[in-house]
């Protein structure tokens, strides 16, 4: 049973093109929370933009936190209170798993070591990719097309594919320290 059979029917021309408006130009806080509570996550000001794929259960995502534009977000994903999710980011628990039987990756995957945590107040920059079973540590920063792979640590500054620790964030003052090559992050 396809979606519109499922909730209603076909989309009158009028429909589709309001539905096609709300969805590519709606990209404000109004209609951002009320796409939130549509998918399901219904936290105190969770934000959801347009175009965005969230399938995770109900109520993971924490208050005041925004996934962006055509992000993508599934599985067993927990996302904290006061993320920043910018646009084109994926962040995917669990992994199809290869099967000998059958030679190829089967349908099959790994929900126990999948698990994605993003704790408070972390912001993933645009086209972030989080591969499953990573942790983002608090008010770390992900920048823009990292492929995380292993965990970042709170207040950890993170690029590159596979992403490495390239500097961090002073909690007291808000400044960015950058390691110089060979520094150890701290």
């Amino acid at each position: 049973m396809s979606v519109q059979q499922k909730h209603g029917g076909e989309l009158t021309d009028e429909e589709f093109r309001k539905f096609t408006l709300y969805c590519n130009q709606s990209n404000n806080q109004q209609d951002d929370s009320l796409r939130a509570q549509i998918l399901g996550q219904t936290g105190e000001g969770v934000r959801i933009a347009p175009g965005a794929v969230v399938r995770i259960k109900g109520n993971q995502i924490g208050k005041k936190s925004y996934v962006g534009l055509y992000s993508y977000v599934n599985g067993d994903v927990a996302i904290g209170e006061n993320v920043l999710i910018g646009p084109h980011v994926s962040i995917v628990a669990s992994n199809h798993m290869y099967s000998p039987e059958d030679d190829f990756f089967s349908a099959r995957s790994d929900e126990t070591a999948g698990k994605v945590i993003i704790e408070d107040g972390v912001w993933l920059t645009s086209g972030v990719v989080v591969t499953p079973g990573c942790t983002i540590g608090r008010c770390a920063l992900v920048c823009a097309n990292a492929v995380v792979t292993k965990d970042v640590p709170p207040y950890g500054i993170a690029a590159g594919s596979p992403a490495k620790i390239i500097g961090r964030i002073d909690r007291d003052s808000g400044e960015y320290h950058w390691f110089k090559k060979g520094e150890q992050e701290c």
